[in-house]
């Protein structure tokens, strides 16, 4: 049997779950359908999601149907919950996206549609509750062309075959394509396969989920018009989607064999060997003897795993899209804060967009939020799993930093019995590029042992900035050198020294005005009436954000406009929209990127951060001049360090 690894995404009230259940009772999977609404579908079977009515976890479901074997990944849908589901799309050979016939392409939508084709997914897309009949076919097709892609298709088939019309829509997505229907009046279905593979169409089905209908031709759409996963190598790989913890208190590990095989008693990380082979059915598992590839399967009890992780000859997936923007202080109350953090780095580690960082100099836990829903169900969950009531605290922006200018930093760790002497180069990367950390100490500088701890070293923290202590992004960590002693060093020296070696080098960049702050912006999407419209650029060029030139709306009363504006100007602007509207206006904003900070010099001052302070992120270096261990400042690192700078970046670009 064919066999291929779909994910099913959609906005909140589209159907999703509803669908999931139609798929699962359609193909003999279940015999009950579920309801939302009753709390009982098979996919949604975490408690608070029950009683929320909304996937919060992304589910596991197998289905057979026709010669289609279909493991099926249901995703949240709230926007809260977004990095749950991109975590899902490394791993998926195609999607099927519910859309509302009711409601049509929301803002949700169109970043699902970002995230997909960010992640070169192939689309089905089933377009639910066509029994409201408040919208025609023709018209729901034309707004899926206008909003997502001119690739989306009506598949429906007559007399069991592609229409004319629908063959010619499938033919002008491709120069190529269209040449040869013109000549020969209709393209094969290897051809159309491709087309979908390579994400140039887009089959659309229609029905309703709640009533089973359209469901019976999207299965066999999909069973018809996928391609099984074809791995381009034998050896193993592996790639790792989700982190959970289970009733029992396991570690699970979720992942997708890409290519090879994997079976127990099989080393998969250092000294971890896989002790079981799981394959879940809801709730439910089986166990396994061998999974192959092209197969998901889940590992009970591994350490160190993460979301994204490659295993085998696999890569980390790309640094994740969704970022949350806004950063919470953790109130404990009573409880003991050590409990506390335990507690949020179990979650932490399920989630990783959490962030939970503990602030040694001030005792206290900050958590990063996507949204209010997203705070409720945390607090839930720490009341639920840890018996913990926890407060948070108002919401504040996640500011950045980044550095405009390359520099190399040195950071030396000698107390007594203990060695070790780093070097990195620190350099600017485009926008929205995140933090990318590199090796390029060649061998015979620094043995590959040593060169494995360091960089495992700098990628297990999280590097803070110089101004203000915020995240740095939009930086390479080249590490480019090191010394090590054959008597005394141990393996958390270069951590210590690796530490070091960045902090100095950023306030070398300090010194030198090449530190930059950063602040969040949104991208907006602004419906309202015509006669409105100058009001809201208005409103967009105090705020100092960026717009596009006004589009016909939905209808020809209204106008929308599009850009980019800083989260800090943009976050109670909904209100305001609603109040100057009446409540007709539609506001959707989306994170975008990290743009330079236009008040900086005043969030610098109201932060009152100081670097050398930071005694857990010290810039500083240890030491041994006449025997007895010293902290050298930063600044005069350059001139005691142990390993030649490379010429290009001489004394760190400093002069003292």
């Amino acid at each position: 049997m064919k066999q291929i690894v779909a994910g099913i995404l959609a906005n909140v009230d589209a159907g999703k779950t509803t669908l999931s259940e139609a798929l699962l009772y359609q193909t003999g999977t279940i015999r009950q359908l579920g309801r939302v609404d009753n709390g009982d579908t098979f996919l949604d079977s975490d408690q608070l999601e029950k009683r929320r009515g909304i996937t919060i976890f992304s589910h596991q479901a197998n289905l057979e149907y026709q010669d289609l074997k279909l493991t099926l990944l249901d995703t949240p849908g709230h926007v809260d919950f977004l990095a749950q589901t991109e975590g899902v799309l490394s791993v998926l050979d195609y999607a099927i996206l519910v859309i509302s016939a009711t409601a049509g392409v929301q803002s949700q939508t169109r970043k699902l549609w970002q995230l997909l084709q960010q992640y070169q997914v192939p689309t089905f897309i089933f377009v639910n509750k066509m029994d409201a009949g408040q919208e025609e076919l023709p018209t729901i097709i034309a707004q899926l062309q206008k909003e997502l892609s001119t690739g989306c298709v009506n598949f429906e088939l007559k007399n069991q075959q592609l229409s004319a019309s629908t063959q010619e829509q499938i033919a002008v997505q491709d120069d190529d394509v269209l040449t040869d229907y013109l000549s020969s009046g209709t393209i094969d279905n290897a051809t159309i396969r491709q087309m979908i593979k390579k994400r140039q169409i887009f089959p659309c089905y229609f029905g309703s989920a709640l009533k089973l209908q359209g469901i019976k031709e999207l299965l066999s759409g999909i069973a018809f018009w996928s391609e099984e996963y074809q791995p381009a190598i034998s050896d193993f790989g592996a790639r790792i989607f989700k982190i959970s913890h289970n009733a029992k208190g396991e570690r699970l590990t979720w992942l997708r064999v890409m290519s090879g095989s994997l079976q127990p008693k099989q080393i998969v990380l250092t000294n971890q060997k896989v002790n079981q082979l799981r394959i879940y059915q809801g709730e439910k598992f089986t166990t396994k003897q061998e999974v192959t590839a092209g197969q998901i399967c889940t590992i009970p009890n591994l350490t160190g795993t993460y979301r994204g992780q490659g295993l085998g000859v696999e890569h980390d997936s790309q640094n994740p899209q969704v970022q949350p923007v806004l950063t919470y202080s953790v109130d404990p109350k009573d409880y003991d804060p050590h409990s506390c953090l335990l507690a949020l780095k179990e979650l932490e580690d399920e989630d990783p967009q959490l962030h939970v960082v503990w602030d040694e100099h001030s005792q206290s836990i900050s958590v990063r939020i996507m949204g209010e829903v997203q705070l409720e169900v945390l607090q839930q969950l720490l009341q639920e799993r840890f018996n913990l009531q926890l407060e948070f605290g108002t919401g504040k922006i996640l500011y950045k930093e980044t550095v405009m200018d390359s520099v190399e930093g040195a950071g030396h760790f000698e107390p007594l019995r203990h060695y070790a002497e780093t070097h990195v180069v620190l350099e600017p990367l485009p926008a929205g590029s995140g933090l990318v950390i590199a090796n390029d100490c060649p061998n015979e500088v620094l043995a590959p042992n040593w060169q494995k701890q360091v960089m495992f070293d700098l990628r297990s923290k999280e590097h803070l900035g110089v101004l203000i202590g915020a995240p740095i992004t939009d930086m390479k960590i080249r590490f480019v050198s090191g010394h090590y002693s054959y008597k005394h060093t141990q393996g958390g020296d270069f951590r210590k020294a690796a530490w070091r070696a960045v902090r100095q080098g950023l306030m070398l960049l300090k010194a030198k005005g090449k530190c930059q702050l950063l602040e969040p912006w949104y991208h907006f999407r602004l419906e309202i009436a015509s006669t409105q419209i100058g009001r809201a650029i208005s409103d967009i060029r105090q705020m100092k954000g960026t717009f596009n030139e006004p589009e016909v709306g939905t209808n020809q009363d209204t106008e929308i406009l599009t850009g980019s504006a800083p989260v800090k100007q943009m976050q109670n602007y909904a209100k305001v929209v609603r109040n100057y509207t009446h409540g007709q206006g539609s506001l959707e904003c989306t994170f975008d990127c990290y743009h330079p900070c236009q008040n900086a010099a005043e969030i610098i001052a109201a932060y009152d951060y100081s670097p050398t302070h930071d005694l857990a992120n010290t810039p500083d270096s240890v030491f041994v001049p006449n025997e007895i261990a010293t902290r050298i400042p930063w600044n005069e690192v350059p001139q005691w360090a142990h390993v030649p700078y490379q010429n290009k970046y001489k004394f760190g670009g400093y002069h003292a």
